[in-house]
This record gives C-alpha cells, structure tokens and sequence, in this order.
C-alpha cells in the first residue's frame, strides 16, 4: 500500500483534489469525517465528552452541540488539554481501522488539513500539499463561503504558512486555475508518479534511473528534501540509528546527480540484513554490496536504492567507525570547507560526466571517480592503509 499525506491550507481546494485521485481509484481516509463519525450518537466518545465537560454538550438530537463543547473545553489550557486526551486516541484508532480495511489497496490517500500543523508528514511514503496564493484563498473564503474578511484571515493565520509546508511536503499541486486543469495536474502526477511508485513498492523494486546528468545546484533544494527523507526513515524504523545527508547534493555549490544520499549507520552487519525488510516496507528495497577502497580492497555494507520515481535516493547502510562512513562524512565536511578542492572535484565531475553521456546509466560515471576517491581516502583516513 501507498501511504499519501493529503492537505492544503482552508479555501485552497484540498476537497477538489481529494475527489479527484477518488475518481482514479484511490481510497480516501478523511479526517474531518472520522472526527464527526467517533462523535455520533452512539459512540463511546459522546458519553465520555458529557461525562467530563456537562450533559448539555449532548444536544437535543442525541449528537453533539460542538458549541457548547468549544465554550466548555476552551477556557483553559486543563479543558483544552482533556478534550485533546479524549478526541485524539479515538480519532487515531478509528483512522487505523480504516487503514487496516483498506490494507491491500494500492494507493491509500489520508485527507488530513492539519497534516503539517500535526507534523504527520513523516508517516506518509508521499505528502501533496494542494496551494494556492493566500490573497485567492482568501478570496474563494469570501465568495464561496460567505465569510466575512476578518474572518476568513484569521483561519488561515491559525494555520501553517507556505514555508512550514513547503518543508515538509513532497508534491505541490497548483490548484489556482480551473478545475479541468487541476484534473490534468492530478492525472499526469497519477501516471508519471503515484502509480509507478505504487507497482515498485509492492514489488519491491526501486524505481529507474537515467543517465548521469549533472544538474546546476541553483534553486535547488536537495538538504529540504534529504531531511524529509530522513525524518521519514527515522519515524518508520526508530531514532536508534544516524542517518546524515553525503554525496554531493549535501555540498552548497557543488553541480550534482540529482540523486539524494543518505548514510545510514549501524552497529554491525547483522542490524543491516535485520533492517533489510523493514526498509522495504519503507520504500527502500536493497541488498548487500560493497565500497571500493581501491587497491583490491572492499568493505561490505549494504545498498538500497528507493521505489519513488520522482525522488532518487541511494541509501548506504554502513557499520559505526566503517572506512566508507568515515570517508563519506569526511568528504562532505572537506568539500564545504575547502573551495579549491570542491572546483577541482566539479571539474572532474563536469568531465566524466561528459565523457558517460551515452551511457544510459550512471555506473561507468561513478567508476570513473574511484581513483580520484581512493587519492581522498588516503588523505581523509590515512589510518585506513596501514
């Protein structure tokens, strides 16, 4: 299953968005709905919210008079802080129902508004923030709602800004035209991403890769989506273990792959083939491999490479104290500090990319450094060669 995070700011048209990856057949968990269904009448919730804020929250017609509710548990920070110990449990565990029922559909989509405000983003294989200009939403609030201004500027002002959800999401669906254009946004992100991605993560399969083309780093936002990536692998299998940012996109400056690695560290190769299958699950299937240290020398780790064609990401499970780990993060720190060292390493980037244009991928490219890598080692871990 395909976990996505959907959400956008009030009046940005998330509902029209959700509706439409509906149509495409996927299945939509939507919050706001869960939250009015663990409230109905019936459901263990009401009598314990009348048991802790007053029987007149229960209104006339058996449901809830969110009214009284709100005047009730927003008095203070003791009220406020009781309604969120009752709401949150059942809305979690009525949420996990519905992901359970659906566990063997091939794209699940949560429809969840304060997606981002909640820091929920990390529990979702991909996250669509659905934006449109603050000045149009207001506006839409205005027309279509009803909404006086005041109004309407302070629900958004409660709300995450565009940078908080920028960070944090993965796709961003313009949602400021028309509808049909909308539809065709949604319709390309479906076939050139959503269901690609799908197919490889139930098979286990990472996604294809292209030639080794350099990219200019100009507008690029490669450290934003490394650290969503880790926060992600870090909510999936714990904060027991160090995932930094290596290779070249983690270099300011440094024309590069668009390829994100990551370093993942562990105490020895036996915690590597135990995370294997969890790291699968995750979007990361792999195996075991081996670092070149040059002069007929290998060190074992192990390489997962990930199933989301619209983010690559090569993922180095290394052991603690590891040649290739302390390379790795050495050349990084070097690259950033040492601006000959980095030009010189971007030349023969620029170079070798070049010379493996027709390739079709990119291993005669990585290949190509390694006598310019093994020069590095002997001078990053010189200990390494005795």
């Amino acid at each position: 299953m395909l976990k996505i995070g959907l959400t956008g700011g009030i009046g940005a048209g998330k509902s029209t968005v959700s509706e439409i990856l509906a149509a495409h057949g996927a299945v939509i968990i939507d919050a706001d709905k869960i939250a009015r269904e663990v409230v109905a009448p019936g459901e263990p919730l009401l009598a314990q919210l009348a048991q802790r804020f007053g029987e007149d929250v229960i209104a006339g017609d058996g449901g809830l008079d969110r009214a009284r509710l709100a005047a009730a548990a927003f008095v203070d920070e003791d009220s406020t802080a009781a309604l969120n110990a009752l709401m949150h449990p059942a809305i979690q565990d009525r949420t996990l129902e519905y992901f359970t029922k659906h566990s063997h559909a091939e794209v699940v989509v949560h429809d969840v508004a304060l997606l981002v405000e909640n820091s929920m983003t990390p529990a979702y294989h991909l996250n669509l923030l659905v934006d449109v200009p603050a000045e149009l939403r207001l506006e839409r609030l205005m027309s279509a709602r009803g909404m006086a201004r005041d109004d309407a500027e302070a629900r958004i002002a409660r709300q995450a800004g565009d940078a908080d959800r920028y960070a944090v999401c993965d796709v961003i669906i313009d949602n400021a035209g028309t509808v049909g254009q909308t539809q065709e946004r949604v319709a390309r992100l479906l076939e050139d991403r959503i269901l690609p991605f799908a197919a490889n993560l139930e098979a286990h399969r990472r996604a294809e890769r292209g030639p080794a083309e350099l990219v200019d780093p100009a507008g690029e936002n490669w450290p934003m989506q490394a650290q969503r990536i880790i926060d992600k692998l870090h909510h999936g299998l714990g904060n027991r273990f160090t995932i930094d940012h290596i290779g070249s996109t983690a270099i300011p400056g440094l024309p590069a792959k668009d390829v994100i690695d990551l370093q993942l560290l562990v105490p020895d190769l036996d915690d590597a083939r135990a995370l294997a299958p969890h790291l699968a699950q995750l979007g990361y299937p792999g195996q075991a491999s081996e670092d070149n240290l040059g002069e007929g020398r290998l060190e074992a780790k192990g390489f997962h490479a990930n199933t989301d064609p619209g983010r690559a990401v090569n993922l180095h499970i290394r052991t603690e104290g590891s040649v290739g780990a302390v390379f790795a993060r050495e050349f990084v720190h070097l690259l950033r500090r040492d601006d000959d060292e980095r030009e010189k390493y971007a030349q023969l980037k620029q170079t070798l990319a070049n010379d493996h244009t027709d390739d079709g991928q990119s291993h005669g490219y990585a290949e190509a450094k390694e006598p310019y890598f093994l020069t590095m080692r002997r001078r990053l871990v010189p200990g390494s060669f005795d």
